[in-house]
């Protein structure tokens, strides 16, 4: 059994973790501030568990960092200011924030008496300036250079943020893995991501009333969060992982933001044909993670299809949101 700490750890992908180490027999204690994470019935659940623990804490006071334990085996940081209303209207927070609750939480894995690895999650926007200014490799390996958007943008803050972060890490002289998320998504994720917005949108449609898809010819893959914390567990138990960063994101083809609203149309049987809009502003026209390297270190395979995964999930928000409590994360 170890003992894991995950910061962030009631937010979406947190909680998915949590349930899928603590079924692997590991003691878990989630650090979360509440700023975004959902106090809703499926964290409750988790945390009537045996060898769960709830620590509601802020990691940028660093006297309540001192008290916390020092006999954690394996760090998931996940803790950081996300989502692009932050982004666009608090970019210096994001910037110096997310920084300072990198370099406290650096100072804490040192102070741990057996730590086997810090898990630190990046972000796949660390790539929009090689896209935007460069030849972006499609998919994308781990060693593309990095390129910045302009300084000045309040978007470049983010992920400015993330690509400090990951320097940090390669300089913090601990056991780390960098992991780049790429489109994750699933039960609990919130009402801000292009998934929960297209099911919320085709729910919502009375008749043979098209859905509305912006960006259609903008292609994405989209990983199912099991997957996704799948490979989490996979690089913190993987020797090889150690010091290096590793895309984290569906093995399957990319896909049309058309495709993906036409598979929900067949998912929530609401709605008939499509209403094509105008590209979203900000949105790149392709995102896809080369998954080679993770695959080959970890034997990583995405194992949810498109179709199951949404099914999965418009289940959980037709009970949980569009028919029940109404509670979900920011």
């Amino acid at each position: 059994m170890s003992k894991i700490l995950i910061t962030g750890g009631a937010g979406f992908i947190g909680l998915h973790l949590a349930e899928k180490l603590l079924k692997s027999g590991n003691e878990i204690h989630l650090l979360d501030n509440f700023a975004r994470a959902a106090k809703d019935p499926d964290l409750e659940a988790f945390l009537s568990q045996k060898n769960v623990t709830l620590i509601e804490a802020d990691l940028l006071d660093p006297s309540f960092i001192d008290k916390l334990d020092t006999d954690y085996n394996i760090i998931y940081h996940f803790a950081a200011i996300i989502g692009v209303p932050h982004v666009l209207g608090r970019p210096y927070e994001v910037l110096t924030k997310n920084v300072e609750l990198l370099s406290n939480i650096i100072e804490f894995a040192k102070k741990q008496k057996n730590l086997n690895r810090l898990v630190f999650a990046s972000t796949s926007e660390i790539y929009a300036g090689t896209l935007k200014y460069f030849d972006l490799p499609i998919p994308t390996p781990e060693d593309t250079p990095l390129g910045l958007t302009d300084l000045a943008e309040p978007r470049t803050s983010y992920m400015l943020s993330k690509i400090y972060g990951e320097a940090m890490c390669h300089h913090s002289k601990l056991p780390f893995t960098i992991i780049r998320p790429h489109n994750v998504y699933g039960p609990r994720m919130g009402m801000s991501h292009v998934v929960p917005i297209l099911l919320e949108r085709a729910y919502k449609l009375e008749g043979d009333v098209p859905l509305k898809v912006y960006s259609p010819t903008h292609k994405r893959t989209f990983c199912y969060v099991d997957d996704a914390v799948d490979l989490l567990e996979r690089v913190a138990l993987t020797p090889e992982c150690e010091g290096v960063a590793l895309n984290l994101g569906s093995t399957d083809d990319e896909i049309t933001m058309e495709t993906l609203a036409l598979a929900i149309i067949k998912t929530t049987g609401k709605g008939k044909g499509l209403t094509y809009m105008p590209e979203t502003e900000g949105s790149v026209p392709r995102r896809c993670p080369d998954m080679t390297k993770a695959m080959e270190l970890t034997g990583y395979q995405s194992k949810v299809s498109l179709e199951e995964g949404l099914a999965r999930t418009f289940e959980w928000y037709k009970q949980n949101i569009f028919e029940g409590h109404g509670i979900t994360a920011d």
